[in-house]
């Protein structure tokens, strides 16, 4: 009885959130548009034009979450990904720009005239959204080094270079032709060993089909092992674990590997999954494959989700690779995830614990970056001498 409530109490929780995700973009869309209608300097026929537009484009959003795009022609459902996901981005960036307006107007800062017919404000406001915009697609596309070292004192046969990423969220948007780019990027720090946190896949694997996307991961010159992300079950996961398989990816779920009896890699299953083992459980797994684990094996965890980091440090794990909150992907989101993790992004430290959880090296919706960075994380693993 009381799973069957905690259930019943998610499932309205996932409703609630649901309801609460359409209604406060609504919400923005009616303000945006009633703002766009008083400034704009043009008849009524232009004013409806550019209102009606507006609105469609963000309406394609829900497109992408029906399901529907997978029945369409590739370059179309492309196209209907890309203007829903960027109309959202732009529309929060519009909200908050007529937002300050109407604070200045209250605070006698801001003319009336300024938010009245006025072709002034309305170029400055164009601009400076083409602007940012422009610049956030620049700054996506400049995908950022991050160098850690990661010191022990268990005996290793050699140093280590390991090259972890998450969330290359391939599928409408990012294309094979930016997945082999990455791959380049990959190889050319020549590493030992290659480690992706979950959500390779975006929303649906048949882009990554179609494209032969597993023929790109074939080409990376070292083993790579993986764990699941949600966007896996969103995707389809069996059809996204058979993919793993076609691009010789080491999927790791709720399982673990040991490498050059040194180290062990454990893939934890994402926490969509409520069955899936705790941290706890997969050490004691892996403990029964290196009887001195704790003593000798450096143990790297692979848990998309960052939440109850404590429970990676009460385990005894040595570091742990985490994903999934795209640190908000733009300001001021990026604050919002920053107050619900104990850590949003970067390097963390519980005990003897390490941790870094990624901004991701792809993204979700449309390719913008704004106060955060898509990146790739190069880590050395040295004994401390």
């Amino acid at each position: 009885m009381h799973t069957k409530l905690q259930l019943s109490t998610i499932s309205w929780m996932k409703i609630m959130g649901m309801l609460l995700f359409m209604a406060l973009p609504l919400a923005g869309i009616t303000y945006i548009s009633w703002h766009v209608w008083t400034l704009l300097p043009l008849s009524n026929g232009w004013k409806w034009l550019i209102i009606i537009v507006g609105i469609l484009a963000f309406l394609t959003l829900f497109i992408n979450f029906s399901g529907k795009l997978d029945s369409m022609p590739l370059s179309l459902a492309r196209t209907l990904y890309m203007t829903g996901t960027s109309a959202l981005f732009v529309l929060l960036y519009l909200t908050m720009i007529f937002l300050l307006l109407d604070l200045g107007r209250l605070l006698h800062l801001v003319p009336k005239a300024w938010l009245h017919h006025n072709a002034v404000t309305s170029v400055a406001i164009l601009g400076f959204i083409v602007t940012i915009f422009i610049c956030a697609n620049i700054h996506y596309n400049n995908k950022v080094r991050v160098p850690i070292n990661l010191m022990t004192h268990k005996p290793l046969p050699h140093d280590y270079r390991i090259v972890m990423a998450s969330d290359l969220h391939l599928g409408y948007h990012n294309t094979r032709a930016d997945l082999a780019h990455w791959v380049d990027i990959i190889n050319a720090e020549h590493p030992d060993l290659i480690l992706l946190a979950g959500d390779i896949v975006d929303i649906s694997v048949r882009p990554l089909l179609e494209e032969h996307m597993a023929e790109e991961f074939l080409r990376l010159q070292a083993p790579v092992y993986a764990c699941l992300g949600n966007h896996e079950y969103y995707s389809n996961e069996p059809r996204a674990e058979q993919f793993y398989r076609d691009a010789k990816i080491n999927l790791l779920r709720d399982t673990s590997v040991v490498v050059d009896s040194a180290l062990v890699i454990i893939g934890r299953d994402d926490r969509t999954n409520h069955r899936r083992k705790s941290v706890s459980q997969l050490m004691e797994e892996a403990a029964r494959q290196m009887p001195r684990l704790h003593d000798e094996s450096y143990t790297i965890l692979l848990d998309h989700q960052p939440y109850q980091l404590e429970r990676t440090e009460q385990a005894g794990i040595d570091f742990q690779l985490s994903g999934h909150t795209h640190r908000g992907q733009i300001w001021p989101v990026s604050w919002i995830t920053d107050a619900l993790y104990e850590c949003s992004w970067g390097t963390h430290q519980r005990g003897h614990t390490q941790y870094y959880v990624s901004s991701g090296i792809g993204i979700w919706g449309g390719k913008f970056r704004i106060g955060t960075q898509s990146e790739y994380i190069v880590a050395t693993l040295a004994t401390d001498d």
